[in-house]
């Protein structure tokens, strides 16, 4: 059997996730640090993008944005109400900090890597099924401090990837 390390080493990094008491001042910060443009905030709500909580359907809300930089996404999450993994987070830890890194891959190893990783014994926390990608999130905090999202990427996607890839 494979272990995480074999399972990740031939994926792509794509994203750096990070759950922040107050998304504003995140923009800011980063948008000056790194001279990189981020869009304005989206709401989103659980239920609107079909995120499952530990195979829960849950009321979540969350403001969240993303920007490319230098080969990879850097993602900045708020949670507002409800809960879920974000709002987990924030809570353990209030100050926000790093809470996934994800890894992208063609949709079509999706079930693959994901079964992998479930047969190594790392437990599900949220899946979505989006017309861009199919997304999992495992709880590696014992492994890798973090959570890992595995996006398997659509024809579509890979499209959205390169448009924003372009918007920086």
């Amino acid at each position: 059997m494979n272990n995480i390390n074999n399972t990740i080493a031939a994926l792509e990094l794509a994203q750096i996730g990070w759950v922040v008491p107050d998304i504003h001042a995140a923009v800011q910060f980063l948008s000056n640090a790194l001279g990189i443009n981020f869009p304005q905030p989206e709401h989103v709500r659980a239920q609107d993008v079909g995120l499952s909580y530990y195979g829960q359907s849950l009321a979540g809300e969350w403001l969240t944005t993303q920007a490319y930089n230098g080969g990879t996404f850097i993602e900045l999450v708020q949670p507002v109400s409800g809960q879920s993994m974000f709002h987990d987070y924030l809570a353990r830890y209030p100050a926000g900090g790093t809470q996934h890194i994800a890894f992208r891959l063609p949709v079509s190893d999706f079930e693959r890597i994901t079964g992998d990783l479930r047969k190594q014994g790392y437990a599900v926390i949220g899946e979505v099924d989006h017309p861009i990608a199919r997304m999992a999130f495992f709880d590696t905090y014992q492994t890798l401090g973090v959570v890992t999202e595995i996006m398997g990427i659509t024809p579509e996607g890979w499209e959205a990837v390169e448009q924003m890839k372009k918007a920086r």
